[in-house]
């Protein structure tokens, strides 16, 4: 097993809280949890989260912010998906000890 410096540890562990926060809503985590299935649109994740647009778009903006999703544009549509990869593989290991037991 590599040695991890101490400052590569203490960037990560910073990093790593920021992310941790930002999930630390019960509806980010939710929209998260339906955006690793892949992309939605805004209505998309209204009909799944049970919550309203404006709600929905106040949500995905500051998940925007804090670089948890991203947005693409597809004809007169937004797409919003996952903007990691580590977050998916984190979001699903969530998934796995707490949806799936």
């Amino acid at each position: 097993m590599a040695v991890v410096s101490v400052a590569k540890m203490e960037k990560a562990c910073e990093e790593v809280c920021v992310i941790l926060k930002a999930l630390s809503h019960p509806q980010r985590l939710m929209v998260m949890g339906h955006l690793v299935q892949g992309p939605k649109t805004v209505s998309d994740l209204v009909d799944l989260c049970d919550v309203s647009q404006s709600q929905m778009s106040t949500f995905l903006m500051r998940m925007s912010a804090e670089g948890l999703v991203r947005a693409e544009k597809r004809g007169k549509f937004k797409f919003y998906s996952v903007a990691d990869r580590r977050l998916v593989l984190l979001i699903k290991a969530i998934q796995d000890q707490y949806c799936h037991r």
